[in-house]
């Protein structure tokens, strides 16, 4: 049996971390972008390994110490202008039938690798201070993430990856499954920038003003958090059962477990004790009558049950009823100089205009690769995408793609998928044969 993959040796990991850079927004999907994506994704992986076994100090210093974090913030927003003003121009093209679709999707889930290394690392400190001015820019992404959740449907969950249906690389609806992947990776993602911003409010002393003067006045968070604990759109009933997103996956949750905290609510809850209770938030946010009625409205969710699983929660209730019988001082106007965020502005004030040029260029440039294109970045794929690495990393044993009963059997020829039969794996054939051709062409990494 092989043994489990650990993280990366100390030299590979600085080398991974020194080569981090930003890139234009035309130049993704090209091949120096893809070399990118390969070693965020490393770091990614690193530091989840990382993380479990207790020894992340050392990806944090090294991303502390090479000025990282503003990069991958930068590069979080680039990918994120390209999925809404990019992608959709690409899947509007009549004439681009991209015989594979992976190009694609690696771009997108770019967006959710940054983010998943950034809630990694953003529980330390000298990760939150070293980022800078690009904090304020983060604050703003994570501000857009929350509201997409906030409007989510409650009524059926959201579908996961695991649970769309397999498509063959060349159908013509590949494109349209993309979407559908998009959407789903959307959800996720919102989720990992709840975390971060949890993790950014626990910092809040070592803040600049401006960050505080964006969170409280310019989004009003706290506003926002009480619409995520009243809609809570990681939870939902579903033909009388009540399910939760946790792990990747919606769960059927016993009668005898319904009323337990996931980590989503925690991560809402410790947010707003941050943001509610410091002396200095207190001081500068402003709460006229919507602010108050709305905040209020927390007093129904403080449930005995609720306090006992986290304790903190009887001095959100004290602050309440306190609020509930007062009415606070209006917030001084301070004469400050206020930072704002400038990322997001200057990608789109440099590429207002071209987001065709840039869809067309793209697709001749990096999203219709040749055969042997194909092959060899297959090839860089199965590098780093190391199936080893893949299962270390996931939280439960793997599934049967047809029918999601736990899985024992994987493809000889390709390794990629799993099934619980025989019968499964000749059901699901004409789907998979065309990434099973791809990937069975590529060496191994022991053979390369």
């Amino acid at each position: 049996m092989a043994a489990v993959p650990g993280p990366l040796p100390p030299a590979e990991a600085e080398a991974l971390v020194r080569a981090l850079q930003g890139s234009e927004l035309r130049d993704i999907g090209g091949q120096g972008w893809l070399r990118q994506h390969e070693y965020v994704e490393k770091l990614n992986m690193h530091g989840i390994l990382s993380a479990s076994a207790g020894q992340e100090q050392l990806l944090t210093e090294l991303l502390v110490s090479h000025a990282k974090i503003p990069v991958l913030v930068g590069e979080l927003i680039s990918v994120e202008i390209w999925k809404h003003k990019v992608f959709p121009v690409l899947c509007r093209l009549q004439d681009f039938k991209p015989r594979s679709t992976f190009p694609i999707y690696v771009v997108l889930h770019h967006e959710a690798s940054i983010i998943n290394l950034l809630e990694t690392v953003f529980f330390h400190k000298e990760i939150c201070e070293s980022a800078e001015d690009s904090i304020l820019d983060l604050i703003d992404y994570c501000h857009r993430k929350l509201t997409l959740l906030a409007a989510r449907s409650t009524t059926a969950p959201a579908a996961t990856s695991a649970e769309l249906p397999a498509e063959p690389l060349a159908s013509p609806s590949s494109m349209q499954e993309l979407q559908k992947q998009a959407e789903v990776m959307e959800f996720e993602i919102s989720l990992k920038a709840l975390s971060v911003l949890r993790f950014i409010t626990d910092q809040l002393d070592s803040l600049p003003l401006s960050a505080l003067t964006r969170m409280l006045n310019t989004h009003n968070l706290p506003c926002l958090l009480v619409e995520l604990v009243e809609h809570c759109p990681w939870s939902c009933w579903e033909a009388g059962k009540l399910k939760k997103f946790e792990n990747g996956t919606w769960h059927v949750v016993p009668p005898e477990e319904q009323l337990k905290m996931t980590k989503l609510d925690g991560q809402v809850w410790l947010a707003l004790l941050n943001l509610l209770l410091s002396p200095e938030c207190q001081r500068k946010y402003r709460f006229d009558g919507f602010n108050k009625s709305q905040l209020l409205k927390l007093r129904a969710f403080l449930t005995d049950v609720l306090i006992d699983q986290l304790p903190n929660l009887v001095e959100m209730q004290r602050f309440l009823s306190y609020l509930a019988v007062t009415d606070p001082a209006p917030p001084k106007k301070d004469l400050i100089l206020e930072q704002v965020p400038v990322i997001w502005d200057h990608i789109l004030k440099k590429n207002s205009g071209k987001w065709e040029a840039i869809a067309k260029h793209q697709v001749k440039h990096a999203f219709s690769p040749t055969d042997e294109e194909l092959k060899l970045q297959a090839r860089r794929w199965a590098q780093t995408y190391s199936l080893d690495m893949m299962e270390a990393l996931a939280p439960d044993k793997p599934r049967c793609r047809v029918c999601g009963a736990e899985a024992g059997k994987r493809c000889s020829r390709c390794r990629n998928e799993w099934y619980c039969s025989r019968a499964c794996q000749v059901q699901h054939w004409q789907k998979h044969k065309p990434a099973c051709d791809l990937m069975a062409k590529v060496p191994s990494v022991d053979d390369l």
